[in-house]
């Protein structure tokens, strides 16, 4: 006697059913892929609200400087308050006649010089440290990186005696020669890595032509690790320009940097707080001035290395 056996059913039953090009799992209905335009969306807007977030705090600040000292210091403060450059006029001078022009322009000698010596003494350094190490060049590298543990303050007071006994106390010379010891690690170590991405190819062939240290310095290592050198010196100048306790503690009148200038509006008497956040702008801007300028070589150097 025959068995009738009964074929097993191929219709796609309700745990899976096959929808255009999408696989939706029971009766929900839900898709088994996330649509890559809504996460970027998504991705998007919450990277804008983080800068935002981010943003907000000198935004606040440049429009408390257009703000009375009286609207500015209403708790909580006013935003639709009326507008005014009281503060702006008072920070370069307009009734107390002192100017801001020789302590800005104090910082940027100070700054601008010290980098420059900075990318002098790293770059021969870098080269000595990656493409022609030194021997146990680890060590090296190790006591430039333990330089930068030790806080500031804790060599303030060597500082200003021997700043004292040699008489360089309020001297523009000697903070750009801190300066400058200030970053140089720091310089060194990024210059390392911007370095070591060098091909090794290009300096044998220049060597093969008979071309010199120096000559090999300038005209193939500086063009390929530009974009390095440029995030270098940004950095390096953004440290000094924003630098406070060695300018507080080793200048005076003559020698005072932007950010001790900066300090001085702060007052126990009185409203300051318009004239600190108009102050505060206006020395910003020249280290704003100069990231936006070379942000694209910023990127670029902060970037080299990262992938092979």
């Amino acid at each position: 006697m025959s068995t009738l056996t009964t074929p097993h059913s191929t219709q796609p039953g309700p745990a899976a059913v096959k929808t255009g090009s999408r696989l939706s799992f029971g009766k929900s209905g839900r898709k088994s892929r996330m649509d890559p335009t809504r996460n970027n969306t998504a991705a998007g807007i919450a990277a804008w609200l983080l800068a935002l977030l981010f943003a907000t705090p000198v935004l606040w600040m440049i429009l408390t400087s257009f703000h009375s000292e009286t609207d500015a210091a209403t708790n909580p403060p006013s935003i639709a308050a009326n507008l005014t450059l009281d503060a702006y006029k008072e920070f370069f001078g307009a009734s107390s006649g002192v100017s801001p022009w020789p302590p800005l322009i104090n910082s940027a000698t100070a700054s601008v010089l010290s980098t420059v010596l900075v990318l002098a003494l790293a770059i021969p350094a870098a080269y000595a440290l990656s493409i022609r190490p030194v021997k146990k060049w680890t060590d090296v590298m190790f006591f430039f990186l333990s330089t930068k543990m030790m806080p500031v303050v804790a060599a303030i007071l060597p500082l200003y005696l021997f700043a004292r006994t040699v008489g360089a106390l309020d001297n523009i010379w000697f903070l750009i020669l801190m300066y400058t010891s200030m970053n140089l690690p720091i310089a060194v170590w990024m210059m390392r890595s911007f370095l070591a991405e060098v091909p090794e190819e290009m300096l044998e062939a220049a060597q093969i032509d008979g071309a010199s240290l120096l000559l090999i310095l300038r005209k193939i290592i500086a063009p390929v690790a530009m974009p390095g050198i440029a995030a270098t010196a940004l950095i390096c100048f953004i440290f000094s320009w924003n630098e406070l306790l060695l300018a507080r503690v080793l200048t005076g009148v003559v020698a005072g940097t932007a950010p001790v200038f900066l300090t001085g509006f702060v007052s126990g008497q009185g409203l300051f707080l318009a004239k600190v956040c108009a102050a505060a702008v206006v020395i910003s801007l020249p280290v704003l001035c100069a990231g936006f300028a070379a942000q694209d070589k910023l990127v670029q150097g902060l970037s080299l290395g990262a992938v092979k």
